[in-house]
């Protein structure tokens, strides 16, 4: 698998190699285009020059003339190209090179290179000539005409390879060139690759410690780093700030459940020992079995209560198949009067405070029935003898707002953002003797956030009061 830094680096380099291979090749096409046309250009003017002196000595019949042959010496040497003259057989009858003696005398060009010069008027071409050159040349050639009278034909040719040569001086430069410029940019893509890489391995090598149990292991966000690789750092410290939330209210919950059953299991088996050895005498076993039956119910309720929660976390919401359409006056008259026994025990006064309408809304109502429940189940146990308990539904915009209060020892500040926590309990010195686990109020809240809804809590000069919002519906 290959790393980011060679797939930068191999990516950088093969568009660099292609952009120059493709820069390299056009270049070259449009100079080779460039020096052909320039080369053709030229011919075709000194043809038409060398065609119009020809045309001058043909109309006194001074056509094999030495003075000719010199002109066409002279000319040769300063366009650097061959000129040579035929008549209208093709016979070659003056070349610039045959200043010292007749080289071509009867030599004769094809018929057809003769023909398609007149039928043109001018004509160019690359390639070798028949009887007179081998190598491939860039040839152009023009009638002579005096008069109305064809005297022959005027060839202008250079070599090819002159032009070559001009090219591969040019592609070595440019050959040269794009070393250097490989040469920079291979410097430049690894150091900016290795740069743009560092935060990947950083990221790593974070990574791999978080997952060897480091939960306090981060990433540190450099300013010159990219605003992607910002963002994902950031994400990654998020989760690992979230993944080590959770792992620490693991902790504590396994720690607490730890701690909640280890008193029970203790006392149900101690007892039920104490039966079955005999230490316990029998007059006295209904008394510890009683013990027993209650301390296993009270399992019972816990891992009830632990179900329930692991329901609606897993349910994320409550399904709109499961609201029904109820009136929360009556829901919460009904869970009033399952406590009659215990406020009539405690002498509470009762203040209960309703519209004179039903307060209609659309929820789960055994839940809700659950939460008032616990909340009423709370007010009662916490208020005092001959205290004062409150059951309110209020009415507000779009929501309804049931507050369940009590009177008694305030809550402290410092407890109030725990006491919907799990197995969070005011007292814990006092767990033991105390009927509940501290899950109550956590199902309340999970209960209320599963609707979409809130829950708070105050506690201020001697009155506690926890108030829900649930939805108004006509």
């Amino acid at each position: 698998m290959k790393s980011s830094f060679s797939r930068n680096f191999s990516t950088a380099a093969t568009i660099l190699l292609l952009a120059l291979t493709i820069l390299g090749a056009s270049f070259q096409i449009q100079i080779n285009n460039f020096l052909e046309n320039t080369t053709v250009s030229r011919l075709a003017q000194d043809s038409e020059v060398v065609a119009n002196l020809a045309s001058a000595y043909g109309m006194v019949g001074n056509l094999h003339s030495r003075e000719l042959l010199l002109n066409l010496d002279v000319v040769s040497q300063i366009t650097n190209a061959d000129i040579v003259i035929c008549d209208n057989e093709g016979y070659i009858i003056l070349c610039s090179g045959d200043l010292g003696g007749g080289n071509h005398d009867g030599w004769q060009i094809n018929q057809d290179f003769l023909d398609k010069v007149y039928q043109s008027g001018s004509y160019s071409a690359t390639g070798t000539i028949r009887n007179l050159y081998e190598e491939e040349r860039f040839v152009v050639s023009a009638p002579i005409i005096s008069g109305q009278q064809r005297l022959g034909i005027v060839i202008v040719s250079t070599p090819t390879a002159g032009t070559r040569q001009v090219l591969d001086k040019i592609s070595n430069i440019f050959l040269t060139v794009s070393v250097f410029v490989i040469l920079i940019a291979v410097i430049g893509v690894v150091a900016f690759a290795r740069r743009e890489t560092r935060p990947l391995r950083e990221l790593a090598k974070t990574a791999t410690a978080f997952g060897h149990g480091e939960l306090d292991a981060r990433v540190k966000i450099d300013e010159d780093c990219s605003v992607e690789m910002e963002e994902l750092a950031l994400a990654f410290n998020n989760m690992a700030i979230s993944l080590q939330k959770s792992e620490y209210q693991r902790q504590e919950f396994v720690a607490n459940v730890s701690h909640e059953l280890k008193t029970p299991m203790t006392t149900i088996s101690g007892y039920v020992d104490g039966i079955l050895d005999g230490t316990i005498p029998e007059e006295k076993r209904d008394h510890y079995l009683r013990i027993v039956s209650d301390e296993t119910k009270r399992l019972s309720r816990l891992v009830r209560s632990m179900l329930d929660i692991s329901q609606l976390q897993k349910e994320q919401g409550i399904p709109e198949e499961k609201k029904i359409h109820f009136d929360l006056e009556e829901c919460a008259g009904q869970v009033l009067i399952t406590f009659e026994k215990k406020i009539n025990d405690k002498h509470l006064n009762v203040d209960v405070n309703f519209p004179e309408h039903p307060v209609y809304t659309m929820a789960n109502q055994d839940y809700i029935t659950q939460v008032i429940y616990n909340l009423l189940d709370n007010a009662v146990k916490f208020c005092p003898d001959g205290g004062t308990l409150g059951l309110s539904i209020r009415e507000g915009g779009s929501k309804a707002y049931v507050s369940v209060s009590n009177d008694g020892d305030t809550i402290p500040p410092e407890e109030l953002p725990l006491v919907f926590d799990r197995f969070h309990k005011l007292d814990k010195s006092r767990s033991q003797n105390r009927d509940g686990w501290g899950l109550g109020l956590y199902i309340v809240k999970t209960i209320i956030c599963c609707h979409g809804e809130n829950i708070s809590v105050s506690s201020k000069d001697g009155k506690t009061e926890f108030t829900f919002t649930m939805p108004l519906v006509n």
